[in-house]
This record gives structure tokens, C-alpha cells and sequence, in this order.
């Protein structure tokens, strides 16, 4: 049988070896050939070691297949020892780094050789006896060691600090390695001269870190969260000697990176970017080294707020994973400055290309640098602040909501969809946040979005109307996170556009016909959360709503059919079989859409045959979210949740939206639920009129009833007095109107924060692994490998 491949003494025509028996791990001559001096590029190796001949050794010749990683690995380490001085030492490192990234995969895929990295090898190797000691290193740590070794390794990834013949070459085991970060930012002041070569040999070193990483892909998604990485655990523990300056690196180069090349437009059309490729593999090591779940440390708070100075020995210890620990303890201002300038600069790339077609470089790490941003928020409460403290937080907003928007006609980008909405719904927990959507929007990004003229707020309305009203069947799981987050927004918003008001009212006509809240069991929700918008809105922010309170008076008869809305069986059939004609979620017919912006393209499906990876569902909003209720002076206190129960499936409740506090609707049990709303033959939920009660007189529509029935007599007077037909002068009596005194005591402000919890965690892991599978094609290090994290599907 075909056991192996080699290449033949240096050139790279390959003989085919047969064995009969296992080679041994002596016979230098034999093994060298693997990684002879020839120069190969890591597509080279992919080529021309193809799926089936590893699979056959693997079956056939598991000797020869563990002894070729024995001996891979032990040239590594050699190479790290030695510091690499030679080229012919270089492509070796490199070579053996290329062989393994190839073969990792389909040890992990193998249950049955999944363990055998993390087993230590008894006399394989060193050769020497004095030795000994080092050779119950599990051959895992051996690698990961000799890789964060390599990463410093000077001349090699590294400019070497000195400039003298080899002799006095510096050992690579008494250099500091945080004198060689590769970037100026977070504590670091020195830019290193760029150096492409090592650019390159860190993005392949980068590489086999990630492919050790990717063991998590070969298994299934699990709620257990004590389910932790080994090779990530070992590598970002106190046994890396190299774990700061190579987080900070990491980081630096990420958030150090200007696609456009130094400011001038059109610059990378002159010199091939080399910084790029590295630039990804970064950010795709960062965001997996971070994939920790904070909702179960039982660490000191992750923030290091328990202490005044970051970084300081007097800090709560934090969790193990040092790199969760560093990211949250940074502190000092200019770090944050540095890194959400960063951030932003790269997540506005693909907007500036609209400006000037091809006049900078587009990216496409977009989504690794969502997750990034998302790490940091979650980890470090400081840079949260931070990041809402001033109008740059609207340099993060834009950007998502363009994703958004241009996303939600696309099935393979479901997850970009999620991950921009929990940012924002996260980002809506904080009061700045609303307060800072005031701000007047006068970039013009091109959005396939109606012209308006207003606020960053209005921006987000009009966004997340676009979304429900014309997104794909696929999204409709994140409508309940759409509204709560402009629930969270609404007491602060100073003055909606009529656009906006339009689009808010336009919603709640959708959802309050009787088709649709008749025709699931969580639907009536939606209404719950649109009302509790109009009643923060008119109760906490009236004096320059007058767009919202003119809407809200043209639409009246929607707020009145709400209120005597049907509750017997017979109409409720009625209402369910108007559904049947109109099976559109919801209409864009009188949603008043008008003309989109200037250079817009509509956004539109995947193509056909597109890989996507399926993700695991999100928790509901119940359980993404605490409530909160703010206090007069601002300060927030957590409500006690009720306590949930789960169902006899162990799902948790859907999400429940109880308007204000003091509509009390708790969670129903699924049992409660189930008495209320009868299950027909064929198991599918029907709904009862002692369902229907049971929340139509939760409906908080008290304030709006007093508004409607103040202004609407009012307004009816001038337009009879003066023949009035034209809006601004009824627009002009309410802006000077006022409701002091008419309108029921105001509602505590109610608020749904995030909080961390398993199930995100495991979406954030499903997600991110996704996202690197796909974005790896060149080599397609994971393609047609047994991936079990996730489905691979075609739209």
C-alpha cells in the first residue's frame, strides 16, 4: 500500500514510500527528506500531501504517522533552542511548521488520536539521557513552547537588537522578548522597522497555532463550559514565558493596522501589503486565545474594577487564561484610545471604499474584529466606559449598523447579524449609549436606507426597520433583541425624525394585526416592547417628540383596535385565517419607504451555493438580559428575576417582554402556557381566548389613551378652525404644547442589560470557529476534514 510520501532528496518530485514494517525514529535519512532544504510554500505542502494519504498512514502506518510528528516537533524545538541562525535551520523550521498544519487536523478528527499530542513519549527524541526530565513534556507543550520561542526568535521573526557576526548572536533563552513586541501601542512605545520577511514567518508560525487551537472544531457544541481548550489553556498559561509580549503583539498589530497604507489613497495598488495576511492571523489567534466564558469564573470580578491601579500586584487574581486577564486589565487612557481608534478605523474600511471606489484596500476581517470588540467590551468595564464616555462610540455604531443593513437579505451571514446586534444590545445597557445616539448623523454613508435627516438614532430605527420589514424568514429569532435594544435607548432620545416615527409606528401596525399575534405564542411581545418605547418617550423625553406624538395621533385607530382587541374563539379563527392569505411577515406596503441614498446598492441574498456554517440558537431574551430599573439620581438596581422555570425539555421559557415593571408579567411557566393556549391533535399550539386575556389586560397603553384623548380634541379644533391640511402648523402647536399634570405618574425606567451566560458563550465559540473555517481557503487547512463544532452547508 501507499504508506507515505516523501519528498526526494531535495527536489520536489515525490516517491511514493512503501513499508512494510515502521521506519525508525533513528533513521535521520529517512525523516530528513520531510523537510530537506527545499524551499515549498505552505500551498506546496497542501498539494502535495493530499487527505487520503494522510487518512492511509493514519489507518495504516500509525507508527510512521506518530514518529513523522515526533520528529516535526522535535525539529522545532531544536530550532528554537538554536535560534535559527542558518537559512537552511529557517526552512526547516518553516517546513516542519507547514507539515504540521497540514496533519494536525486529521489527528484531531480521530478520536482515537486525539489524545495523542497530550501524551508524553518515552525516550523518543533528545537523544541525550541527561535529558530525561525534558521528555515528560507532553509532545503538545513541547510545540506550543518552541512556537512562542520561535515568535521572538531574532532575525527570524524578530529584528535583532544587535549588529554583529553570528558569534555574539543573541540567545534566544536570555533575550526579553517584551524588548521585541512587534508593534507600538498598548505598553509598548517603539515601532519596529516593518520587515516583510518576518512578517511572513510569524503568519506561518500563526497558522500552526491556530491549527493546534482548532481542536475545539472536532467537537461537539456542548452547554458544559468547563470544557476548555488544553492547547489553548496550556498556551495561555503562567508556562508561556513569552504570554505578555505575545498578547500585547497580537493586539498591536491588529489595532495598528492601516489598510490604506499610510494615509494615501490608492497606495496599496503600489506595493503588495505583506502586513495583511499577518494582520488576520492575529486577530483569528487573539479572538480564540479570548474564548473564555465569564458567566461561570468564579474569579474576582474580570474587570479589575476592585482595585485602583490596573496591572498591579494588589489586583484580584483573575481568571488563568492570562490573556483574558491582560485584556482586562488594561487601563491607562491611551491604550484605550489607541485600541478603539483601531477598531474603528478597520470596521469603517468597507464603508470609506463607497467614497472612492479601490481607493484603499478592503479588508475582510470585519467579523474577527466584531468578536474582538466584543471580548474587550465583556472582559474590561473600563474600556466600556471608555468606548461611551464620548461621540466615538458612534464610529463603532455606524459601521455595524452598514453590516447590518447590508447584511439582512443574506442567508450565510446570520451570524453576522447576531454578533452587530449583541453588541449593540450590550452597548444599549449603558445610559451614555443612548444619550450619545442624540448626536446629529451627517455622514453619508450610502445605505440602502430611505433619506431622512436627523440623529444617530433615527439611523438606528430606520436600520432595524429595514431589517424586520425586508430580512430574510431567518431573523425573525432577533427581532425581541432589535426592540429591547431601542427599548434601553428610548427615555434619552431627545427628538425622532418624522422618518424615524413613521418607521416606529409602521411597526407596530404590523405587529399588532390580529394574523400576527395569533399566530405564535411570543409574538404579543413585540407589541409589549413597541408601547413601552412610546410610553419612555412621551413620559421622559415629550418636549421635541412632536414627530413621534403627531404619528402616534394619525395612527390612533391602531392604538384603539389594540385596546379592543377580540378575545372570543370565533374572531380569533377569523384572525388566523387572514393570515393564510397573506403569508408575508410583515408588509412594506404604507411604510411610506420613499427614495433610498445616493450610490446605495440594494442589499441582496447569498449566492447561490454559498458556504456557510451553522450556528447554535441564542439563548432568549430572558436569558440574554437582567432587568434593571434607574433610579432618580441615574444609578441602575439589578430587579430580582423571577425565578425561571424550565420546561419538561429543558428549554427555557421564550423571552418574555412585560412592558413596565408594574404590568407584572412574570414568566408563565411553559406549564401555565400550555393550560392557557390549547395544543390541537396535531401538537401544534393554538391560541385560546383565556390566553388572549391573559395578557391584552397587561397592555400598558394607559399613557398613550391620556395623551390621544387630550390632543386628538385639540387638534381636531385647529383643523377645523383654521381648514388646516398641512402638518408643520399641528406639528408647530404641539412642539409648544404640553401634557404637565394630564398624564399618569411616570413609569420607573426599566432596563434589560446583558449578562453573561453559557449559552452565549458557546454561540460566541460556534460562531467564531465558523468564521475562521471559512475564511482559511488559502491553504483550506480545515476544508473536508470531520468537523463537528458545526455543520458546513451550502445556501
Amino acid at each position: 500500500a501507499d504508506d507515505w510520501i516523501v519528498w526526494n532528496g531535495g527536489s520536489t518530485s515525490i516517491t511514493t514510500f512503501v513499508s512494510p514494517q515502521p521506519v525508525e525514529a533513528t533513521d535521520n535519512a529517512f525523516w530528513d527528506q520531510f523537510w530537506a532544504d527545499t524551499a515549498t510554500s505552505v500551498q506546496d505542502v497542501f498539494a502535495l500531501v493530499p487527505a487520503a494519504e494522510i487518512r492511509a498512514v493514519r489507518e495504516e502506518s500509525p507508527s510512521n504517522l506518530a514518529t513523522l510528528c515526533y520528529k516535526a516537533v522535535e525539529k522545532l524545538v531544536q530550532g528554537a533552542e538554536s535560534g535559527c541562525h542558518t537559512e537552511k535551520e529557517r526552512q526547516i523550521v518553516l517546513n516542519c511548521c507547514r507539515l504540521l498544519t497540514r496533519i494536525l487536523p486529521y489527528i484531531f478528527e480521530d478520536p482515537d488520536w486525539r489524545g495523542f499530542f497530550w501524551s508524553t513519549v518515552p525516550g523518543a527524541g533528545r537523544g541525550g539521557g541527561d535529558e530525561d526530565d525534558e521528555n515528560a513534556r507532553p509532545l503538545a507543550e513541547s510545540l506550543l513552547l518552541a512556537v512562542t520561542d520561535l515568535l521572538f526568535c531574532p532575525d527570524f521573526t524578530v529584528q535583532s537588537h544587535r549588529r554583529s557576526t553570528v558569534d555574539t548572536a543573541e540567545d534566544i533563552h536570555s533575550i526579553d522578548s517584551c524588548e521585541y513586541i512587534w508593534e507600538a501601542g498598548v505598553g509598548f512605545a517603539h515601532s519596529p522597522q516593518p520587515n516583510y520577511i518576518h512578517d511572513l514567518n510569524r503568519t506561518e508560525l500563526l497558522k500552526l497555532l491556530l491549527t493546534c487551537f482548532s481542536e475545539a472544531m472536532y467537537l461537539p457544541p456542548s452547554s458544559d463550559s468547563s470544557n476548555t481548550n488544553p492547547w489553548v489553556q496550556f498556551f495561555c498559561s503562567t508556562e508561556n514565558r513569552h504570554a505578555l509580549p505575545l498578547f500585547t503583539s497580537l493586539l498591536n498589530v491588529v489595532c495598528a493596522y492601516d489598510p490604506v497604507g499610510y494615509g494615501i489613497p490608492y497606495n496599496h495598488l503600489l506595493f503588495s501589503d505583506y502586513r495583511e495576511p499577518l494582520v488576520e492571523e492575529a486577530a483569528q489567534v487573539l479572538i480564540v486565545t479570548l474564548d473564555y466564558d465569564s458567566s461561570t469564573s468564579s474569579s474576582p470580578s474580570v474587570d479589575g474594577t476592585t482595585t485602583g491601579t490596573a496591572m498591579d500586584d494588589v489586583d484580584p487574581p483573575g481568571p488563568d487564561n492570562l490573556f483574558v486577564n491582560y485584556l482586562s486589565r488594561i487601563h491607562r487612557e491611551e491604550d484605550f484610545q489607541f485600541i478603539l481608534k483601531g477598531v474603528a478605523r478597520l470596521l469603517s474600511n468597507p464603508l470609506v471604499q463607497t467614497y472612492l471606489p479601490n481607493s484603499a484596500k478592503k479588508i475582510q476581517f470585519h467579523q474577527e474584529l466584531l468578536v474582538l470588540f466584543w471580548k474587550l467590551c465583556d472582559f474590561n468595564k473600563k474600556f466600556l466606559f471608555f468606548v461611551l464616555k464620548s461621540s466615538d462610540v458612534l464610529d463603532i455604531l455606524v459601521p455595524i449598523l452598514y453590516f447590518l443593513n447590508d447584511a439582512r437579505a443574506d442567508q450565510s451571514r446570520v451570524g453576522l447579524m447576531h454578533i452587530g446586534v449583541f453588541i449593540l444590545l450590550l452597548l444599549s445597557g449603558e445610559r451614555n449609549f443612548g444619550v450619545r445616539l442624540n448626536k446629529p448623523y451627517s455622514v453619508r454613508v450610502p445605505m440602502d436606507i430611505p433619506v431622512f435627516t436627523g440623529t444617530h438614532a433615527d439611523l438606528l430605527i430606520i436600520v432595524f426597520h429595514k431589517i424586520i420589514t425586508s430580512g430574510h424568514q431567518r431573523l425573525q429569532p432577533l427581532f425581541d433583541c432589535l426592540l429591547t435594544i431601542v427599548v434601553n435607548v428610548s427615555p434619552y432620545l431627545k427628538s425622532l425624525s418624522m422618518v424615524a416615527a413613521n418607521k416606529l409606528l409602521h411597526l407596530l401596525e404590523a405587529f399588532s394585526t390580529t394574523w400576527f399575534l395569533f399566530s405564535a405564542v411570543q409574538n404579543h411581545h413585540l407589541v409589549f416592547f413597541l408601547l413601552e418605547v412610546f410610553n419612555n418617550i412621551i413620559q421622559y423625553q415629550f418636549d421635541g417628540n412632536s414627530n413621534l406624538v403627531y404619528a402616534v395621533i394619525r395612527k390612533r385607530n391602531v392604538f384603539h383596535q389594540l385596546a379592543n382587541l377580540p378575545t372570543d374563539s370565533q374572531s380569533i379563527q377569523k384572525g388566523l385565517q387572514r393570515k393564510k392569505k397573506s403569508p408575508e411577515p410583515i408588509s412594506r406596503t404604507n411604510s411610506q419607504d420613499g427614495v433610498s441614498m445616493e450610490g446605495s446598492r440594494p442589499a441582496a441574498p447569498a449566492e447561490p451555493g454559498t458556504l456557510k456554517t451553522s450556528l447554535v440558537a441564542t439563548p432568549g431574551i430572558d436569558k440574554l438580559t437582567e432587568k434593571s430599573q434607574v433610579s432618580e439620581d441615574g444609578t441602575m438596581r439589578s430587579l430580582e428575576p423571577e425565578a425561571s422555570q424550565l420546561s419538561p425539555e429543558g428549554n427555557p421559557p421564550a423571552a418574555l417582554s412585560d412592558g413596565e415593571s408594574w404590568s407584572g408579567e412574570a414568566s408563565h411557566s411553559r406549564r401555565d402556557r400550555r393550560r392557557l393556549s390549547s395544543a390541537s391533535s396535531s401538537g401544534q399550539w393554538t391560541p385560546t381566548p383565556d390566553w388572549v386575556m391573559s395578557w391584552k389586560s397587561k397592555l400598558p397603553l394607559q399613557t398613550i389613551m391620556r395623551l390621544l384623548q387630550v390632543l386628538v380634541p385639540q387638534v381636531e379644533k385647529i383643523c377645523i378652525d383654521k381648514g388646516l391640511t398641512d402638518e408643520s402648523e399641528i406639528l408647530k402647536f404641539l412642539q409648544h404644547g404640553t401634557l404637565v399634570g394630564l398624564l399618569p405618574v411616570p413609569h420607573p425606567i426599566l432596563i434589560r442589560k446583558y449578562q453573561a451566560n453559557s449559552g452565549t458563550a458557546m454561540w460566541f465559540r460556534t460562531y467564531m470557529w465558523g468564521v475562521i473555517y471559512l475564511r482559511n481557503v488559502d491553504p483550506p487547512i480545515w476544508y473536508d476534514t470531520d468537523v463537528k463544532l458545526f455543520e458546513i452547508q451550502r445556501v
